[in-house]
């Protein structure tokens, strides 16, 4: 149970204490730039903008659950149908977001200080509105990672969010700290070793994903196949997939995903003790290109490091 518990905890732990703390970034640098820019009295807006951003998270964590509940409550037989279309909707969603914004960070995290500097002088010179710039400024981004986070929670598991919950809830608090020792204590952060191994485990969680949303979306065609007689050519008779093709294997008496060690393996790394050929080759692809893309961002981040010290 306890294994069982920290699986469920783990990945939105590892992706909640990722995205805040580059929201807990954004407000460390806009803190120490009001206070350097002798603005602390705008200080509270900021507070205002983190709480605002995380009340709209839960808000909109909230709204997505009860679409799912309300539909799983509807009696009709393309209720389940539409609960895997649903999900896999919110998979393919968390993916693309996820694997943007794992690119982005990579690429732009030598320029975020600047950037956000920039952003708040903007701000700032809009004059009786500089407030309300602040407060959209860290609204904004506090909403961006909080929305990332929902939708992984939603995409991953579809049954009970609590354990998941608590994961964010402890990936949050434990980025909050990180962003307090860094700004307010002074202490070190290798803030740029950190985004990378961060950045590689959610490379491994983002292919799970991969994994999960096929799985969802054949299950979608797989269930409507046997429903309406309309769409039974879609799938073979009798399969147990609809367009992922034979298995590759069933490690269902060797490995199975609910024991550990194999649901922790399917909890950050989409493991399955039945994988299917389209399955395998999708998550292939997936991680060649995404991999591909993130490894050259992390060459191009040494690339400009060399040169700006030699620069100097």
């Amino acid at each position: 149970m306890i294994i069982m518990n920290f699986s469920e905890i783990l990945p939105t732990f590892v992706v909640t204490l990722r995205e805040g703390f580059e929201a807990a970034l954004v407000v460390g640098i806009v803190l120490a730039c009001l206070q350097k820019a002798q603005l602390s009295s705008l200080n509270r807006w900021v507070y205002q903008g983190i709480v605002a951003g995380v009340v709209a998270s839960l808000l909109l964590g909230i709204a997505l659950a009860s679409i799912l509940k309300g539909v799983d409550s509807y009696n009709s037989p393309y209720t389940p149908v539409i609960k895997e279309i649903l999900a896999s909707l919110f998979g393919l969603i968390a993916i693309g977001m996820l694997s943007w914004m794992l690119i982005w960070m990579t690429q732009q995290a030598r320029y975020l200080k600047s950037d956000i500097e920039n952003e708040l002088k903007m701000a700032l010179s809009e004059g009786d509105n500089g407030a309300r710039g602040v407060f959209l400024l860290i609204f904004i981004a506090v909403l961006r990672e909080g929305f990332e986070t929902v939708l992984f929670i939603l995409a991953k598991f579809q049954q009970d969010w609590t354990l998941p919950t608590v994961g964010a809830i402890g990936g949050l608090v434990s980025a909050g700290i990180l962003g307090f020792l860094l700004f307010k204590v002074g202490i070190k952060v290798d803030i740029r070793r950190f985004f990378q191994v961060m950045g590689i485990l959610l490379l491994l969680i983002v292919g799970g994903l991969v994994i999960s949303w096929l799985i969802h979306a054949d299950t979608a065609i797989l269930l409507l196949s046997r429903i309406d007689p309309y769409f039974a050519s879609w799938c073979k008779a009798n399969s147990s997939s609809c367009f992922l093709g034979s298995k590759v294997w069933d490690f269902s008496q060797i490995l199975p995903d609910k024991q550990f060690p194999g649901i922790l393996l399917k909890s950050l790394f989409g493991y399955r003790q039945v994988l299917y050929w389209g399955q395998a080759i999708a998550y292939f692809l997936f991680m060649t290109l995404l991999g591909t893309l993130y490894f050259q961002s992390l060459q191009g981040q040494k690339i400009s490091r060399k040169q700006e010290i030699e620069g100097t």
